[in-house]
């Protein structure tokens, strides 16, 4: 079971990831938990997510696997994570999904912080 300081560092993490995706590029909830040292917590990214202020990061920028917007729920408007992707010239296929060939973006993991970690 997770401390509540684990699960704000691991959200604390995320927040930063989301804060670098760059503008006309998105990335998906599990290569965030990746980057975040587990990988099986894409639906915690979600989470994390949801309760991220949206005026401070482009969580607009973070898609399923699959480039589906699974997350415009939460924008009071279904159809503003859309227009604020088109807007920054992010290109949908025919079904609607986020065209992932052109568009993703993989975070690195940061080594520096990894070694350290390890080292203490």
């Amino acid at each position: 079971m997770r401390t509540k300081k684990q699960k704000q560092d691991f959200f604390d993490r995320v927040f930063k990831i989301v804060a670098k995706i760059p503008r006309g590029k998105v990335t998906t909830y599990g290569a965030i938990a990746e980057v975040c040292g587990i990988k099986s917590a894409a639906r915690t990214v979600g989470w994390a997510l949801n309760g991220a202020s949206m005026n401070y990061l482009p969580c607009h920028r973070v898609v399923n696997r699959n480039g589906e917007l699974t997350g415009k729920v939460h924008f009071g408007d279904i159809h503003l994570m859309e227009e604020l992707l088109r807007g920054e010239g992010v290109e949908f296929d025919s079904d609607g999904n986020v065209d992932m060939d052109k568009h993703l973006w993989l975070p690195k993991k940061n080594k520096s912080k990894i070694k350290s970690k390890r080292s203490s």
